[in-house]
């Protein structure tokens, strides 16, 4: 039984940096991502790292947003600096047994992944 968990959702300020985490369990291979999804707009992907590969990230976020992966403990982590107003939204870890999903994450293909984490809001004023 998988079951994904986020934590670190706050409020910032505009420029201000933010670290979320999904911690995994019953899940040990496949790849992971964080999706968002703001107030009357579909969920779009942010970042993701397919098991053994290079992170990748729509370009919204490039040059402000890392994933990365501890995958000794299953933990998903995402660092995000230099934070804009349009970065408000719910922030969702994904994952899925598939080995690869990056075009998934950056055309936001949302029903590609099988597994979902309840989310964590973050909010940038």
């Amino acid at each position: 039984h998988v079951q994904l968990v986020e934590s670190g959702g706050g409020s910032v300020q505009v420029g201000g940096s933010l670290s979320l985490s999904c911690a995994a369990s019953g899940y040990s291979r496949g790849c992971m991502a964080w999706f968002r999804q703001a107030p009357g707009k579909e969920r779009e992907g942010v970042a993701g790292i397919d098991d053994g590969g290079s992170p990748y990230y729509v370009d919204s976020v490039k040059g402000r947003f890392t994933i990365s992966k501890d995958s000794v403990k299953n933990i998903l982590h995402l660092e995000m600096n230099s934070l804009k107003r349009e970065d408000t939204a719910m922030y969702y870890c994904a994952a899925d047994l598939s080995l690869a999903c990056r075009p998934a994450v950056l055309h936001s293909d949302y029903y590609f992944f099988n597994y979902w984490g309840p989310g964590t809001q973050v909010t940038v004023s």
